[in-house]
């Protein structure tokens, strides 16, 4: 399975619009609920049947703009992937509640400590290796705080695990309750 597909989605069941060129010069805009966002995409419903494009604007209700490519489809149910690759902090920010950013973060942390763990580091030894100390990585690994990306890079290379699986992969079973209930 793609890592893009194992991402963890959080469900948002808000509104929003799909926005493309019809081929004629013409846009089409075309109303939809946006189920679940995660870093790299969104899982999409249409209020019709329309075609959609390959290529397309998401445009969520606050109106925060994002370009997106169609990952999937089943009848009115679109997987988009966004076209820039993950979403900066500030559109997920525009994207999610921050309940559901707590949940994301927490599913961060779950999944580097899963992953430190697998490799035998404790947390001071890794957190030497990033050039943290060992509470800021201890916070983090708790979903209490956020994770620049450059050091997530870095813990990804130390890891030897993709960047995406830190970021989107599927959460470890032992934390799955706490991040569901989080």
């Amino acid at each position: 399975m793609s890592e893009y597909r194992a991402a963890v989605r959080h469900q948002t069941l808000r509104t929003g619009i799909v926005e493309f060129d019809n081929g004629t010069g013409s846009t089409v805009s075309v109303p939809c609920t946006i189920r679940d966002v995660s870093g790299s995409g969104a899982r999409l419903q249409l209020n019709s049947s329309l075609w959609v494009a390959e290529q397309f604007t998401l445009i969520f209700n606050n109106g925060l703009r994002k370009g997106c490519r169609v990952a999937w489809r089943k009848g009115r149910l679109i997987g988009s992937a966004f076209a820039d690759g993950y979403a900066s902090p500030d559109e997920q920010a525009a994207m999610m509640t921050a309940d559901e950013q707590s949940r994301h973060r927490l599913g961060i942390g779950a999944r580097v400590r899963s992953a430190r763990e697998t490799r035998g580091y404790t947390e001071v030894q890794l957190a030497e290796l990033i050039g943290v100390p060992a509470g800021f990585l201890s916070l983090a690994e708790k979903g209490e705080a956020d994770i620049p990306l450059y050091q997530l890079m870095r813990i990804a290379d130390l890891l030897l695990v993709s960047l995406d699986r830190l970021v989107a992969g599927p959460t470890p079973s032992d934390v799955s309750g706490e991040v569901d209930a989080a």
